[in-house]
């Protein structure tokens, strides 16, 4: 892997003498407070502004005040006309935008398109608070208010739509994000590299347009620059199915000089299905920061330029950046109004970012990257006392300890060499790749010493675990289930069936058959009354109706009845997403003709027959199913025997509205539930336990 210049090596800049602020100022009178006559940078977010580290404008904000620079926050503004995002002045560099932690049309509308009445990072819960697409209205407003300031984009919502790409909510490619917000860079991924880097450069007077050098960032161009090779792969008609794409010089290339891929333009992945999955392909397959190239698309008379994903932070950088002086908490301006994005999370610790799982309908692998960055375990501790000392209202319990994935701490490919030319989408997929560490000790080592500090009676293990992994580590599973289940484990099987599954890139049902088995056991030498609670995506691409069935007749099995469930939303640039507008699978070689096609239920009738089959139980789909499985030729599976899904009675007053109800779900008595955020950043998903006996 290549190396970087340190983030915290930088010369500061002059306003370092400041000192940094108790929380970054929201308005003119704190600036006046803290000496300020004005911002170097200032931060528009759709979210509200909680200086944690678990908040993307608090972690860019303390690291650009850890380098010199002052750093306002404007957060949810009014975006009906320009003037809230004159509220703190001119900024001398620039304005840095944002849509908040959540793509704004994931957070505002449901798999179904329906508008959410309630937003997790909004005071109170309050919808409506942000605007669809904010990272452009944002944009567009900065531009209004002082229209000769450099707008850099950045986030979950830029990142994501950095290329042409499709969207949900509209039903169509769009282009890309920095085209439309007619922003002067993006910055994909967690940028604090590029960050740094370009700060201090604006401050020496280079126009943001023109760093053409920095990792991680899109950039509008007029044409590809003489002297770069053209790597086309905008073209799948002569590429026989496991060939590279064909190299075209734009002009007669030197030795040793730069390549820069071709995808298919906006125009075309916007008229041909067969491209867009092709630019997905080849975009996922760039991803390594080890071996990836520059992209170019174009749009129009414009190329879209990305330079290679950044360097991952080492583990002195993760802990500088985690070890800013963050206040912990809201910014008082929201006083004793309620936030649950920050109660969710304020005694959870990050202990790392990134996932190699690859699952193909998942954001935090495009956005964090494969290569895990870890935290030292005297920065994760100091943390928990950080909480101990800092959290009003600590009760001893830290809520979570893992990241995007509980147990991939410290794994990582046994050879750098091997790493930093493998083009693999994924360390586990179609299983455990022979080159990946998988050695559970630092982690175990980090849960005793955690838990052994003064004052912290119970650590509960909340992230996603990957239990294809832990399985290889019977230690750490008991170390688990003895010290860290507070009676209910969730896991993501996701499917129980090889035709979506392998479209997820997850492992089969077996795997987790396997952990149960190790769960169980440890469980009850422990003498412990704990529960697996499993998870699924209804209507993914690849799943038919029979897929579902298969799913409910295991849930039913099982003993599992979801109350609510998730359906699957296609969030921008996912490999699924990719499936679901093309009808072709992008995980192999595409082609015209011979590329797997892929089903996916796109109707809302079918989705919801997909969803209904997950909720097996609730009265209200009962006429639903009863009609699909007559169709299917399944009337074997009605009737009120133990191996058959549903009754041929209907209790008086259910079933009249499609299988949308939930009510008969909670009439059972004695239940217990658990609450898993579902991928869409929705209502959660929960799960009686399972009867006894």
């Amino acid at each position: 892997m290549q190396t970087a210049k340190p983030i915290f090596s930088y010369r500061k800049f002059w306003a370092h003498r400041f000192g940094p602020a108790p929380f970054l100022p929201m308005s003119r009178a704190e600036m006046d407070q803290l000496g300020w006559d004005s911002c170097d940078v200032i931060l528009v977010t759709g979210d509200a502004y909680v200086d944690h580290p678990s908040f993307g404008m608090a972690v860019i904000g303390r690291m650009l005040e850890s380098q010199g620079f002052r750093v306002g926050i404007i957060a949810q503004p009014d975006w009906s006309d320009a003037q809230p995002f004159k509220v703190l002045g001119k900024p001398n560099l620039y304005f840095g935008v944002t849509a908040g932690n959540m793509d704004s049309m994931v957070n505002r509308y449901t798999a179904d398109r329906r508008i959410r009445q309630n937003d997790s990072y909004t005071p109170n819960e309050e919808g409506g608070k942000r605007p669809d697409r904010a990272v452009i209205v944002y944009s567009q407003r900065c531009r209004e208010a002082y229209r000769d300031v450099p707008i850099v984009i950045g986030g979950i919502e830029a990142s994501l739509r950095r290329i042409a790409h499709y969207d949900y909510w509209s039903d169509k490619v769009r282009r890309s994000v920095l085209v439309d917000s007619k922003a002067d860079i993006l910055l994909y991924g967690n940028a604090e590299r590029a960050l740094v880097e370009i700060t201090h450069r604006v401050a020496k007077g280079e126009p943001p347009r023109e760093m053409t050098d920095v990792r991680g960032i899109a950039l509008l161009r007029d044409a590809v620059p003489d002297g770069w090779t053209v790597i086309d792969a905008s073209s799948i008609e002569e590429t026989e199915p496991d060939a590279a794409p064909v190299a075209t010089p734009t002009a007669k290339p030197a030795a040793g000089s730069p390549c820069v891929m071709r995808l298919p333009s906006f125009e075309q992945v916007r008229d041909d299905r067969v491209l867009y999955a092709q630019a997905s392909r080849v975009l996922h397959q760039e991803s390594n920061p080890g071996n990836a190239r520059d992209l170019v698309q174009r749009h129009g008379d414009k190329e879209v330029w990305l330079t290679p994903p950044p360097i991952p932070l080492t583990t002195p950088e993760m802990d500088g950046v985690f070890g800013l002086p963050y206040a912990r908490a809201p910014h008082p301006v929201y006083g004793d109004a309620r936030l649950p994005a920050w109660e969710m999370i304020r005694t959870s610790v990050n202990i790392m970012r990134g996932c190699f799982g690859g699952c193909s309908f998942c954001s935090i692998t495009e956005h964090e990257g494969r290569v895990i960055q870890n935290r030292s375990e005297e920065s994760i501790l100091r943390e928990i006392e950080d909480i101990r000392e800092k959290v009003k209202g600590f009760t001893g319990v830290i809520s979570d300890l893992g990241g995007p994935t509980a147990n991939m701490y410290r794994l990582a490919c046994k050879d750098q060499k091997i790493q930093s030319i493998c083009r693999r989408l994924s360390c586990v997929y179609p299983d455990v790749c022979k080159n990946l560490g998988t050695d559970h000790e630092p982690l175990i080592k980090l849960y005793r010493k955690a838990r052994a500090l003064p004052g912290v009676k119970k650590i509960h293990i909340a992230s996603g675990l990957r239990y294809d992994l832990a399985v290889r580590s019977p230690e750490y599973v008991k170390e688990l289930v003895t010290h860290h289940v507070g009676g209910y484990l969730k896991i993501a099987p996701e499917h129980t069936e090889a035709g979506p599954l392998s479209k997820m890139m997850k492992p089969g049902i077996g795997a987790y058959d396997r952990f149960k088995q190790l769960f169980d056991k440890f469980a009850k030498e422990a003498g412990k009354e704990q529960y697996l609670i499993p998870y699924f995506i209804a209507a993914h691409p690849g799943t038919t109706d029979e897929d579902m069935m298969n799913l409910a007749l295991w849930l039913k099995r099982n003993g599992f009845r979801a109350d609510q469930v998730q359906t699957f939303l296609p969030s921008p640039m996912a490999l699924s997403s990719a499936m679901y507008y093309s009808g072709r699978n992008p995980l192999q070689p595409v082609r015209r003709t011979g590329t797997e096609e892929v089903f996916t239920a796109k109707g809302l009738t079918q989705r919801r027959l997909h969803k209904a089959f997950l909720r097996y139980h609730d009265a209200e789909n009962w006429p639903l199913l009863r009609e699909a499985l007559k169709r299917m030729g399944r009337a074997d599976l009605i009737g009120p025997g133990k191996h058959q899904l549903v009754p041929t009675w209907q209790p008086k007053g259910t079933g009249d509205n499609g299988g949308e109800g939930a009510r008969s779900g909670r009439k059972h008595g004695g239940q217990t539930f658990l609450t898993k955020h579902t991928e869409d950043g929705g209502k959660p998903f929960r799960t009686r336990r399972p009867p006894r006996g």
